[in-house]
């Protein structure tokens, strides 16, 4: 299994987020490039970067986007408000291996479908998960449909893979919903990677040895809550 370090971006800066919010940020770091490079020096060789202004639609971090893509030797997947094909080429063109979609993915099967044979193993589908339902606006309100009906739907395309990001109400003891997890990487016929509740590395090492491919790792990295040079080393490829 690999391990990606995230970098959400807001406001051309990289923050993480508290659990379940899309709003109160509990780490703020302006040099965003120096977060990459950082995480370079650290052994990782792959990057999440998310445009949570895009998201939003309040505004856009594409320019930093670009100056980071440039630089970077790191195999990187981008997303967020990501809803035409012209974006969607803009990223790869730009140097993106992967790009990250979710509510157009979610609401618009058709355009998936659409979207995933014109970039074939280019497109990872996000979805956020509560009580195994797919969300569709955050954690606010339940698609009605199961993840592994989702997944069931999605195997008939050339994905590059689905994140699932469990609630952080599904799971009391903050870890990784494992079980979910297990189900999903089982069920799935393309990578499947986890985000979101790890709280140290045996987390990581209980999600690799239910099947998942990879496990994007935000909070628990910036905080030191993980060694990240042990991290690396341990879930580099």
């Amino acid at each position: 299994m690999i391990a990606i370090p995230a970098v959400d971006l807001r406001d051309g800066a990289c923050v993480q987020l508290a659990v379940g919010s899309y709003d109160q940020e509990v780490i703020r770091i302006p040099d965003v490039v120096g977060v990459e490079v950082a995480w370079q020096r650290y052994g990782f060789h792959y990057l999440h970067i998310i445009d949570l202004d895009a998201i939003s639609g309040r505004a856009s971090n594409a320019e930093l986007i670009r100056t980071v893509l440039s630089r970077t030797e790191a195999e990187v997947q981008v997303g967020g408000g990501v809803k035409t094909r012209e974006a969607i080429q803009e990223l790869l063109n730009e140097g993106a291996r992967r790009v990250v979609i979710g509510a157009r993915a979610l609401e618009n099967p058709e355009w998936l479908a659409e979207m995933s044979g014109s970039f074939p193993g280019s497109i990872v589908v996000a979805a956020d998960v509560r009580d195994r339902k797919v969300l569709a606006g955050g954690w606010a309100r339940a698609r009605p449909i199961l993840v592994l009906d989702l997944i069931d739907e999605l195997n008939r395309l050339p994905l590059a893979g689905l994140i699932v990001t469990a609630s952080p109400h599904e799971d009391l003891s903050g870890g990784p919903h494992l079980s979910l997890l297990e189900d999903a990487a089982e069920a799935a016929d393309f990578p499947v990677l986890a985000a979101g509740n790890f709280t140290g590395i045996n987390d990581l090492r209980a999600v690799a040895d239910r099947g998942v491919s990879a496990s994007i790792v935000g909070m628990a990295l910036y905080t030191g809550a993980m060694d990240p040079r042990i991290v690396a080393e341990e879930f580099a490829e």
